[in-house]
């Protein structure tokens, strides 16, 4: 999986995805060559590597021993993590959402790994109990329809999206959009809580927290549930409720496509020639989950925006790893956290190769970005859930 000996790193994911749903063991080989997979050596994994274009070599059992060998020593920042069971995946998002919309459903789709699309009514009948990761589409938790009011109002999209999750809404026995989202995201947290993982893109991260921290609080304008919002709402936010972010105040203009000061968009004094962020280097052997979420063939990855592009160090509570930051521009791209026994990975940008996504924009082909080091990171997070748990020293 190292830059010169993969020609497609995103199948290659899907190809250790269909290993383990033949319930056979693989071997994660964090920092060897690039977070390589070691495979059984069986006619039909190779068969389907050269089906998918992905790039392997075969090697004896004396040289595997060897490699082993090599992580295994206390010398090297490398371990070896088994991988024993492929991990049941649902997507979060509106019935009838195009795939290529969201990176998630495209490199899944692209990497041939199986996923479930559910949606709120899903999600308040306990369906997350069925699954082991849980993708947010890039929703907003907070009833506000994106804050896409100001440009798109009167977009036959945005009247007719608007409309339906109305009607969603009272379907679920809800009075406003707001208060259904908001009972959305507390099954979300309770199956967090319970020992799922939760991965989040865009405003999906944000929103998510923003709805949590506001429970019980009117942030919508009329345009958005049809009365005015809370007097001194944002004195009311309850930050204990929260994934990751703290202290953030909320943007209050229903005009301004923006939801509080953790987004770093409008912030931002970077270049597209120049915008990267570095991911951090973690002990393989003592924090090996930052490590298998940080596997990659290169350190510094492309930026891209999205509507929540990245987040404000001084938002980030202190508990929550920042895996990706600009260092330069004093944000972070890529975060981590534990919440109860499960965990959660936000990822700040809209598509990892597609630097300024606006809405009806064309999609993103995959086949033109197979070694993308901003998909990786996605993948990653895929098959953390597969990784055989250690048992902790204390």
């Amino acid at each position: 999986m190292d830059a010169e000996g993969q020609k497609d790193h995103l199948k290659a994911y899907g190809v250790t995805y269909w290993t383990l749903e033949k319930q056979l063991k693989v071997k994660w080989l964090l920092n060897y060559r690039g977070g390589s997979f070691l495979l059984p050596d069986i006619p039909e994994i190779q068969r389907e590597c050269q089906i998918r274009g992905v790039s392997f070599e075969v090697i004896s059992d004396a040289k595997t021993q060897e490699i082993l060998e090599l992580i295994s020593s206390p010398s090297q920042n490398m371990e070896a993590v088994v991988l024993e069971k492929a991990p049941k995946i649902a997507v979060y998002s509106p019935k009838g959402n195009p795939p290529w919309d969201d990176a998630v459903t495209m490199v899944l789709t692209y990497a041939e790994i199986p996923y479930e699309t559910i949606y709120d009514e899903e999600v308040l009948n306990d369906a997350l109990v069925l699954y082991d990761w849980l993708h947010l589409h890039h929703e907003d938790f907070t009833g506000q329809y994106g804050k896409f009011y100001r440009t798109y109002k009167s977009a036959a999209w945005y009247i007719e999206e608007k409309q339906q999750s109305e009607a969603l809404a009272t379907k679920l026995g809800y009075d406003k959009v707001s208060e259904e989202k908001l009972a959305v995201a507390r099954k979300i947290n309770d199956y967090v809580v319970g020992g799922g993982f939760m991965f989040a893109m865009c405003s999906a991260t944000d929103s998510f927290d923003i709805a949590l921290a506001a429970e019980g609080v009117d942030i919508c304008e009329p345009m958005f549930d049809g009365d005015a919002s809370e007097p001194n709402y944002q004195s009311k936010l309850d930050f204990n409720k929260t994934f990751a972010f703290k202290d953030f105040i909320l943007e209050r203009n229903p005009n301004v496509y923006e939801f509080s000061s953790i987004d770093m968009t409008s912030k931002r004094q970077i270049p597209m020639t120049t915008d990267y962020f570095t991911l951090m280097d973690y002990s393989a052997k003592w924090d090996p989950i930052p490590t298998m979420l940080c596997q990659n063939h290169t350190a510094l990855v492309k930026g891209f925006m999205g509507q929540t592009t990245a987040f404000a160090r001084e938002h980030i509570k202190s508990n929550v790893l920042v895996m990706g930051e600009n260092k330069t521009n004093g944000e972070a791209k890529y975060i981590h956290g534990i919440k109860g026994k499960g965990f959660f990975t936000f990822y700040g940008g809209h598509d990892p190769e597609d630097y300024t996504h606006k809405v009806g924009d064309p999609k993103t082909e995959l086949e033109l970005h197979p070694t993308s080091p901003g998909y990786r990171l996605i993948l990653n997070n895929v098959l953390f859930p597969a990784a055989k748990k250690k048992k902790q020293k204390t």
